[in-house]
């Protein structure tokens, strides 16, 4: 029974963030076109803030492996992807060789993870300092 748990934990966070991918590159794409995929550009850079910041509390905090399961491994596993990042950056160099827009998408998705995340664990250690 406490194995149906975790299973069921990482279940919800996976139906959550699947389901807020899903919502957020569809709004990201009404706004901006399908050019470039800024969609997954955002969902992605989003996901590693928010995995930075839960991250971090999660190991400073009490917080039990119910949470990891459904926040880390279900919601933020479902909501990012790195499977469309690397489709949709071959569909640019396969679609009229744009390379320099496929460059662009790699360097700025690594780029602008990296700096989320890093964000992510500053914010965490701020909100720690203030003993929220």
């Amino acid at each position: 029974m406490k194995d149906l748990t975790k299973y069921l934990a990482v279940g919800l966070g996976g139906f959550l963030g699947a389901n807020a991918r899903y919502i957020v590159g569809g709004w990201v794409q009404q706004r901006l076109g399908p050019g470039f995929p800024y969609g997954t550009l955002l969902v992605n850079v989003s996901g590693c803030f928010i995995l930075g910041l839960f991250a971090t509390l999660a190991v400073r905090t009490t917080w039990g492996e119910q949470w990891r399961l459904l926040v880390a491994i279900g919601f933020v596993g479902a909501y990012t992807t790195f499977s469309t990042f690397s489709y949709e950056t071959l569909q640019l160099i396969a679609e009229g060789s744009r390379w320099r827009a496929a460059a662009a998408n790699v360097a700025g998705s690594v780029a602008a993870g990296f700096g989320a995340v890093y964000l992510g664990v500053a914010a965490a250690r701020a909100l720690l300092r203030l003993r929220l």
